[in-house]
């Protein structure tokens, strides 16, 4: 039996449930050594509990935060109306639902975060490298949403302090307080990480219900400062639908796809913990594109306002809110950016990494170490050059992360879904020398597929406003089409080279 064929038999070291879960024999000591650690190992069946409200309510919790209201306000500021907007973010996100779906199947069935999910295609050891991938990914989108949160400690301090706050001296840019905040904000996060999970679970619970009242409350104020709601959904759209608007319709969808991406991969992290694969289905399709398309609607609608009230789209809330002259009203709409960037960030940007970062050294690196290390490379990233407008933070960021991201996606699906017929063997994901081991702890198809769909992906993009020009110029005509072109690309190849060279039998 190869490494890619489905078990005929039940495996050793593990039980099927009659509702398809499967977890290790209970009295069985669980996998040891260097692959393994608490925080990786599967969680048992009687912990999977989360039901379909669960997961619902953690798409509720993070679709309704500022990056979200920006990835839909930064369309009509590149010329997009409302009604096109909104199209093509509930597009992408029915379209990434499918990849979230058929990934995070792996969660409830065996209890296992992404890391430990991607050994079965990557191998034991090879599994680092889509995991760092993706924990670099996380780590800029940590420090994008931190920067955000910083914005709101600085117009926040403003309001209260002055102008001797608001109008000081420049580094770099920016206000020697704006720094100032961002550092602020980026304590804040580190001292919740070390009060650890229940915390982060307190956050959830009622960050979400904030923040749609406050996006509720802004539009309420934006139809009033452009005098009802006409001016709102009047706003032309400066493309048309013609080949000016199809021209950027496909690098906007895939930087809506790409978006997700990162939870498309590592939604086991979440999933792990479902009561059964119906609670996370339902709970997803729930929660995901009726959540992202009602937020974006009212992102568009604001940012059509602030097109009729003041001559141009203002694409970032917390800019946007700091041009009201009521105070309280700014206090409110500043606060709830704060607790819900606070809220999500640490809850989707720091969980996941953390894990990722754990799974390159189980034996000395924890959950709340991996966090710190991304917490760092979150500043290290720029995330302010990323933010600084919506061209660099839709095409270029988004693009390059859903092109590499998809590439991954399409690997784990070819291999669990195709390859292995969602059939796993636990006890080997945690040890040398079992089917997952491969070549020396690394399947070396999966790392060319990864390799080829990667440059094909993004090979042909534009990286501005991070350095001039493309990478590969001859590939440009792909880059509009990265998250597809990766993960279709990867998928096949990985199928092709599997079948060429079958793996070495376990």
């Amino acid at each position: 039996m190869t490494d890619t064929a489905p078990s005929a038999i039940p495996l050793s070291g593990q039980v099927d449930l009659p509702d398809g879960r499967v977890e290790l024999t209970p009295g069985s000591p669980p996998p040891s050594g260097p692959y393994a650690n608490e925080d990786l190992l599967p969680v048992p069946v009687a912990k999977r509990t989360w039901t379909t409200y669960n997961f619902s309510a953690l798409w509720v919790g993070m679709a309704h935060n500022t990056a979200s209201w920006t990835l839909a306000s930064g369309l009509i500021a590149v010329g997009m109306d409302w009604k096109q907007a909104v199209l093509t973010i509930a597009l992408a996100n029915l379209i990434v639902l499918v990849p979230m779906l058929l990934t995070g199947h792996a969660g409830p069935k065996y209890g296992i975060p992404f890391p430990v999910f991607a050994r079965a295609s990557f191998g034991v050891r090879g599994a680092n490298l889509p995991a760092v991938v993706r924990a670099l990914v996380a780590c800029g989108w940590f420090g994008i949403q931190t920067w955000i949160g910083g914005e709101a400690i600085f117009f926040l301090a403003g309001k209260l302090i002055g102008d001797s706050w608001a109008n000081a001296s420049h580094v770099g840019g920016y206000a020697w307080t704006m720094w100032l905040s961002f550092a602020l904000f980026w304590v804040l996060q580190v001292a919740i990480i070390y009060r650890g999970m229940e915390t982060i679970r307190r956050f959830e619970n009622w960050a979400a219900p904030f923040v749609i009242v406050g996006a509720v409350v802004m539009l309420i104020w934006m139809s009033n400062k452009a005098g009802g709601l006409g001016p709102l959904f009047d706003q032309p759209s400066k493309l048309g639908w013609g080949g000016g608007f199809w021209k950027i319709f496909w690098p906007s969808l895939m930087g809506m796809i790409g978006f997700w991406s990162t939870l498309s991969l590592n939604i086991p992290d979440f999933t792990r913990y479902g009561k059964s694969q119906k609670a996370q289905t339902r709970g997803q399709a729930l929660g995901l594109p009726t959540t992202m398309t009602l937020f974006a609607f009212l992102s568009v609608l604001v940012t059509s306002g602030s097109q009729a009230v003041y001559g141009q789209p203002v694409w970032d809330p917390v800019q946007l809110a700091a041009k009201t002259d009521n105070v309280v009203g700014l206090l409110y709409a500043l606060v709830t950016v704060l607790v819900a960037t606070l809220s999500v960030n640490i809850a989707a940007n720091l969980v996941s990494p953390a894990f990722d970062f754990s799974n390159i050294a189980p034996r000395k690196i924890s959950f709340r170490t991996g966090a710190l290390v991304t917490c760092v490379l979150g500043v290290l990233i720029f995330p302010w050059k990323l933010y600084s407008d919506p061209q660099g933070y839709i095409f270029t960021w988004l693009g390059l992360v859903g092109g590499l991201l998809g590439t991954v996606a399409g690997i784990l699906i070819a291999d669990y879904w195709i390859l292995r017929r969602t059939r796993l063997d636990l006890t080997d994901l945690y040890r040398t020398g079992g089917r997952y081991w491969y070549d020396g702890g690394w399947n070396w198809r999966a790392v060319a597929a990864f390799l080829v769909g990667g440059v094909l992906a993004i090979g042909g993009a534009s990286f501005k406003p991070l350095i001039d020009g493309r990478p590969i110029p001859a590939l440009s005509s792909l880059a509009d089409y990265g998250w597809a072109v990766g993960l279709g690309t990867s998928m096949a190849l990985y199928l092709v080279l599997t079948r060429l060279v079958r793996p070495k039998e376990a």
